[in-house]
């Protein structure tokens, strides 16, 4: 049965956001340029997205360890990410003996992941077919990706995640009342689906999706 988790939302809660300095930043200029997914949206100015996107020791590892706890995983175990960026969630996993793949359609996000892994790691949109068999790995994830689809499109990834895992576990943002929902508003850049907790979890049913999920508020 398809839980919710929380594994994501420490590391969510653990910055601080000006919602209104964000909303009043030339937010359409911003989010055009953030929707280039390239250099300025991992590395460029804080206003179309991370700021320096950068991998930190140990920042993505108590995530990587409560995956491989909450799923059973063994050394060797096969990991997709889906809209991995930098992939470095995925690095912490292969640290830790997993098998890991992913991809993204950001160019200049596969190009910043580690050199160990970046071999796994490919150029692809989630709404299309996935080059992988039925149910060929462990564990499929998607972290603060999916949220960036229509809902059109939102509909293809969930079913080739459904189609091509064993387990399933994604992420996105969501909102459980009006003052998380303008904060979100004020603060996103790429979304393009902005459902409630329950309107999320109406098309986890609706679009056949079983596994499991969290979502990140912006309280």
């Amino acid at each position: 049965m398809a839980k919710q988790l929380n594994l994501i939302t420490p590391l969510h809660t653990s910055t601080n956001r000006d919602y209104l300095e964000r909303m009043n930043d030339s937010k359409v200029e911003c989010m055009l340029k953030a929707k280039e997914y390239e250099f300025d949206y991992w590395d460029g100015d804080r206003r179309y997205g991370y700021g320096g996107y950068r991998y930190i020791e140990g920042y993505w590892t108590p995530v990587a360890e409560g995956l491989i706890e909450t799923y059973g995983l063994q050394k060797g175990s096969r990991i997709l990410d889906v809209g991995c960026g930098k992939a470095f969630l995925l690095y912490e996993l292969h640290k830790l003996g997993m098998d890991v793949h992913g991809f993204d359609i950001s160019r200049h996000g596969l190009a910043g992941a580690k050199d160990e892994i970046r071999d796994k790691l490919f150029t692809h949109r989630a709404e299309e077919p996935y080059p992988y068999a039925d149910g060929e790995f462990d564990l499929v994830i998607s972290i603060n990706s999916l949220h960036n689809l229509p809902v059109f499109n939102l509909k293809k990834a969930l079913g080739e995640m459904e189609r091509v895992a064993q387990n399933k576990f994604l992420c996105v943002e969501s909102f459980r009342n009006e003052q998380e929902l303008f904060n979100l508003q004020c603060w996103a850049l790429t979304c393009e689906s902005f459902f409630s907790k329950e309107e999320w979890t109406w098309i986890f049913k609706n679009f056949s999706y079983s596994g499991d999920y969290e979502f990140i508020y912006f309280e």
